[in-house]
């Protein structure tokens, strides 16, 4: 029999379709083909992106040029401009601003092709560290209210270049969904003391069936009511609301973590395609006993269509307690 399901920190509902229930072997993975020509991305491509914000590696040489571990570069066809102002205004009902933002892309290697799963933990810890740099920096921003930090990989999930990227968008709002999170967990919080994130941890960690796999710093799981086919959530053990509060050596343990995570995903369903999100608290309010980090990893394995789109529920033919297993008993063998 189907289960409804509702998820302890906004209140969403899914649908766990059992009846449907689908296996790594169940789904399709169309194969994409890899183009050939110029990357814009690639070393010696430097010419061809706005002028670099940051890059890692590159000593005693000039910006701009060959020789960057890591680099992030300002989107040429941002989704929103930082130059200009706000210019907050009415129009009867309808609220309106200027599209005043920052959007940037971190360039994650300098190897064409080169996947997370295929990186060196070193290499994955660059990458959040420069999250990190770059949040630390737009905030000095006073227009900017929240940074959200995401990773398209595939087509399927809405990647238009095949090189090993992220991006970053500073808003001058906080977006809905996360407010939804705040305020959810505030109500949690007012009525138990305690944050909800915290509570979903020792619960999961008790239980251990939704648990994929853990450190002595970080634990990712198969969350609770999942919108889609092994969902996880990587979140802290210890309660942090803002991820740039973070020590610098939890860094290489977020890294190890989020690279084993991965790997897991890539071994199960061979370059899924995915999207995962960054989810911290907001620039003006960075201290919050009552909101967690967290990571948000979706594979793109099922399809959002009309029921979702009327309802806001989402239909998972895969229950997370399958997924979490089906990945946490994984042979990793030598990496």
């Amino acid at each position: 029999m189907p289960e409804l399901r509702r998820d302890p920190i906004i209140g969403r509902w899914v649908i766990i379709a059992k009846e449907r229930g689908k296996r790594p072997s169940d789904f399709v993975i169309e194969e994409e083909k890899t183009k050939d020509g110029f990357c814009p991305l690639c070393p010696g491509g430097e010419h061809t992106t706005p002028p670099e914000v940051l890059a890692y590696g590159r000593p005693g040489y000039a910006p701009n040029t060959p020789g960057w571990t890591l680099r992030v570069v300002p989107n040429k066809f941002p989704a929103l401009v930082i130059e200009g102002d706000l210019d907050k205004q009415g129009e009867g009902i309808y609220d309106i601003m200027n599209g005043i933002g920052a959007h940037e892309v971190i360039i994650e290697t300098p190897r064409h092709g080169e996947t997370i799963p295929q990186m060196t933990q070193d290499q994955v810890k660059l990458i959040f560290l420069a999250y990190r740099d770059r949040i630390v920096d737009l905030a000095r921003d006073i227009r900017f209210r929240y940074i959200i930090i995401f990773k398209n990989f595939g087509r399927a999930a809405g990647a238009s270049l095949e090189h090993s990227h992220s991006q970053l968008i500073a808003l001058p709002i906080v977006p809905q969904l996360i407010q939804e999170e705040i305020t959810s967990s505030l109500r949690y919080f007012e009525y138990k003391e305690r944050c909800v994130f915290c509570d979903v941890i020792h619960q999961e960690l008790s239980d251990g069936s939704r648990v994929v796999c853990e450190n002595k710093d970080f634990v990712t799981i198969a969350p609770f009511a999942p919108r889609a086919p092994f969902e996880m959530w990587l979140l802290p053990k210890k309660h942090r609301s803002s991820y740039v509060s973070m020590d610098d050596w939890l860094f290489g343990s977020l890294a190890g973590i989020f690279l084993e995570t991965m790997r897991r995903l890539n071994k199960a369903l061979p370059r899924v395609p995915y999207n995962y999100m960054l989810h911290t608290s907001p620039l003006r309010d960075q201290t919050m006993e009552y909101y967690h980090w967290h990571i948000e990893i979706m594979p793109k394995l099922t399809m959002v269509a009309g029921f979702e789109w009327g309802t806001g529920f989402y239909i998972n033919p895969t229950p997370p307690e399958e997924s979490a297993k089906f990945l946490r008993e994984i042979d990793m063998g030598i990496q």
